[in-house]
């Protein structure tokens, strides 16, 4: 590469490389997606649809980057986990980060048709992405465990609350107060009790997430059927 008097500018770029035999995750979290899914009419408090849209963009992520050994998505978000040995770009967070937040929402809106028929894209659909460290495979797991508590806390809220708004006529600001306060077992007798709602009966990925695996051969979203 031919030298000139400006490559001075290159001592400003910081050393992002993250530690080695570390498990690195890379979260993507969707920006502004209460004012996107509302504008596309997202079904409430789930949209099957929309989820399977996040697992095709999340397999494609991962079918592309060999070093990633797992992904666990919910709602909005999906965390890829590289592998402790993983030495994609140098293991340079921002490379990493940008290259998987980009090509995520490249597939999201490549995919969108397929998932959404005749619903097109009003606004462009936005991603940012964070990326972290774990020393240890037993954190890795209480990593996966935590977002996977998150998917079921989040799920049983919003059951109850669109519940509320959508078949008990009740107001948005209503709703938020009765579910103030209130725990697991609450929500469950308030589903059953005025609804006739079973939650145990829900999708299974509406309570627990998806899973993206990798196998010799195959990248694939199996149903998930348990915890991780």
């Amino acid at each position: 590469m031919a030298k000139s008097k400006y490559e001075y500018v290159r001592n400003f770029e910081q050393d992002d490389r993250l530690l080695p035999s570390t498990w690195l995750v890379v979260r993507i979290d969707g920006q502004g997606f209460t004012q996107f899914t509302a504008r596309h009419g997202f079904a409430k408090p789930n949209d099957i649809r929309a989820l399977h849209l996040m697992n095709r963009a999340a397999v494609t992520v991962v079918d592309s980057m060999r070093e990633i050994v797992l992904a666990y998505g919910q709602s909005d978000e999906y965390s890829f986990v590289f592998a402790k040995d993983a030495k994609a770009f140098e293991r340079r967070a921002s490379k990493l980060a940008t290259l998987l937040v980009s090509k995520f929402t490249a597939a999201y809106v490549f995919y969108w048709a397929e998932y959404f028929g005749q619903t097109q894209l009003q606004a462009p659909p936005a991603f940012d992405a964070r990326v972290v460290m774990y020393p240890s495979d037993r954190i890795m797991r209480d990593y996966l465990c935590w977002r996977q508590a998150d998917c079921h806390i989040n799920n049983m809220y919003n059951t109850c609350f669109w519940a509320l708004v959508d078949k008990g006529g009740v107001s948005r600001k209503d709703a938020e107060k009765r579910l103030r306060g209130t725990l697991s077992k609450d929500k469950n007798e308030l589903l059953f009790a005025e609804f006739g709602i079973n939650y145990n009966n829900e999708q299974d990925i509406f309570k627990k997430g998806s899973v993206v695996v990798r196998s010799k051969s195959l990248v694939g979203v199996p149903d998930p059927s348990g915890q991780i």
